[in-house]
């Protein structure tokens, strides 16, 4: 592709011609923590590659893109590019329906969709500000939906007047996807993410659909547990690449 020309028409996306067609895209998505996900469209290595120069050259360090681990190809393109693993997620995926889970004594469910917004709010508010103390919110699934909060994609857990956790979700039409279990730190071990996976699950099933998955970190071992003992299977594994 003697007349490939590297054109940057947005802030951060760029596209590739060849005799004025468009023969490849990227652009650079931002998340809520900031991080900017590189993402490239194109067939051929060389595309590819002066796409990745063009970003790289551009745009503020750190700069991150996921990848399926089996997708070798892809992973190589972005190492070649100077990328290298930060992280590894696993992927599940359970069927729906119970899984005989009974929720502790005074725990109230609320179902997907029936939270109120205001205090929804402070307890989304309190688990982030957790998360950050400890392992840091760049440790959470990279796929975790970046939509503004909305209480038709949560289920909560409360305990007497104070709400202590919380499933953030992506109905999708054939599976029920996961993007967060979190409890507040000082409910722990007391079987409210169990209780909250199990509503998650029984919900799938009503609305007629048979499975439901989740991305967790490698190092997650409480969230790797709380998922198999409900019987998930292992599917496949993202890769989150970084540059500094």
């Amino acid at each position: 592709m003697n007349t490939l020309v590297i054109t940057r028409v947005a802030e951060r996306q760029w596209h590739a011609l060849d005799d004025g067609l468009v023969v490849g895209r990227s652009d650079a998505s931002p998340r809520p923590d900031g991080r900017l996900f590189l993402s490239i469209d194109a067939w051929h290595d060389d595309v590819f590659e002066r796409l990745a120069e063009a970003m790289l050259a551009t745009l503020a360090r750190p700069l991150y893109t996921v990848v399926d681990e089996a997708d070798l190809d892809l992973r190589t393109r972005w190492v070649q590019a100077g990328l290298t693993t930060h992280r590894r997620e696993w992927e599940y995926v359970m069927s729906s329906g119970g899984d005989g889970a009974v929720p502790p004594p005074g725990l109230t469910l609320l179902p997907i969709g029936t939270a109120e917004l205001d205090p929804l709010r402070h307890l989304d508010r309190t688990i982030r500000a957790e998360i950050e103390a400890t392992t840091g919110w760049d440790q959470m699934p990279a796929a975790v939906l970046s939509r503004p909060l909305d209480p038709a994609y949560y289920a909560v857990a409360a305990e007497r007047d104070a709400w202590v956790g919380l499933a953030r979700l992506a109905l999708l039409p054939r599976h029920t996807r996961i993007g967060l279990i979190a409890v507040r730190s000082d409910h722990r071990r007391r079987g409210i993410a169990r209780a909250l996976l199990a509503e998650i699950l029984a919900a799938t099933h009503a609305r007629g659909v048979a499975t439901v998955s989740a991305d967790v970190h490698e190092a997650n071992t409480a969230a790797i547990a709380l998922f198999e003992a409900a019987g998930a299977r292992r599917t496949g594994s993202n890769l989150e690449l970084m540059i500094r």
